[in-house]
């Protein structure tokens, strides 16, 4: 087995209260930010910013069970991140489509790249919370079409300072986006946690991040796009990006290694983590221990 790669779900970015920690709710830029630094020293491939706009109130229950209220926004949030880094990827985790025009995301997060290195890693998923796309006054019932020819946009301007495309939903040319990112080559995750997002993230993307699915559903979607002709054509390496609640390697290492193994056989080939903490000194504690616990037994 190859070395396993980890992510980080970055603390306090976003706060649902189903696994957010006390002190995250009043984290400080230097708390976020000594946490960034030490996954970026012990060789995390990414950390993560998430997205909404405006979570309607309706939007979430009166425990906080559906989704949370805060998220800081990815550009800014990862941009701050970047100065502070020097390796680690930025992921977007995710964008949602519908909310930019591709040309946006191109400028927004082409700047981005430039200034870091090349380190951006777009997340892009097509929504769920239709009170939010009513909001914003964006389309939600044909979303995932548009989410399509989005992403054939966004590849056709990603790095090209003069962009042109002819889309179903977008179109446009005669045009210069300066500055753009440092390739035209874009790293694509596709959200999702049905088949649909998984053949999107084969036919237009370069990973798949599933969410609120288990192991054993996420391997039969992995056997299944296995069996299409898109996925002998799939942008190569293509990631499969799984998340690991609970991460607890300084407490319980074995159950932990477990954890990870059945991850690892369901297809992930990174592995995002969430730690048991209780404030960013014991986040980092248990960000050490799991890189260490990797390096020397999940090989």
């Amino acid at each position: 087995m190859t070395e396993l790669r980890l992510g980080l779900v970055t603390p306090a970015l976003s706060a649902n209260p189903r696994v957010a920690r006390d002190w995250e709710l009043s984290a400080t830029p230097e708390q976020i930010a000594t946490v960034a630094v030490a996954a970026d020293r012990l060789g995390f491939h990414h950390l993560t910013c998430s997205e909404h706009v405006a979570v309607p109130s309706g939007a979430v229950s009166s425990a906080g069970t559906r989704r949370g209220t805060r998220y800081f926004d990815p550009a800014v949030s990862l941009a701050w991140i970047a100065a502070v880094t020097e390796r680690i990827r930025l992921a977007t985790h995710v964008l949602v489509a519908g909310y930019h025009h591709p040309l946006e995301v191109a400028k927004t997060y082409g700047t981005l790249d430039l200034l870091s290195g090349g380190r951006v890693v777009l997340g892009v998923g097509v929504g769920s919370l239709r009170e939010e796309f009513d909001l914003l006054e964006v389309p939600f019932h044909d979303r995932g079409v548009r989410a399509d020819d989005w992403l054939r946009a966004l590849r056709a301007s990603w790095g090209v300072v003069e962009p042109a495309y002819e889309g179903t939903a977008y179109w446009f040319g005669g045009l210069v986006v300066d500055p753009c990112a440092t390739s035209t080559d874009a790293s694509v995750w596709i959200g999702g946690r049905t088949a649909r997002s998984l053949r999107r993230a084969v036919e237009l993307g370069d990973g798949w991040v599933p969410f609120g699915l288990r192991p054993a559903e996420i391997a039969e979607l992995l056997r299944r796009a296995s069996d299409t002709p898109a996925w002998d054509g799939r942008r190569l390496p293509f990631e499969v990006v799984l998340t690991a609640e609970e991460v607890d390697a300084v407490g319980a290492p074995e159950r932990t290694l477990e954890r990870f193994g059945e991850l690892v056989a369901a297809g992930a080939t990174i592995v995002d983590v969430r730690c048991v903490h209780d404030s960013p000194e014991s986040l980092v504690e248990q960000l050490t221990a799991t890189v260490e616990m990797v390096q020397g037994r999940l090989r």
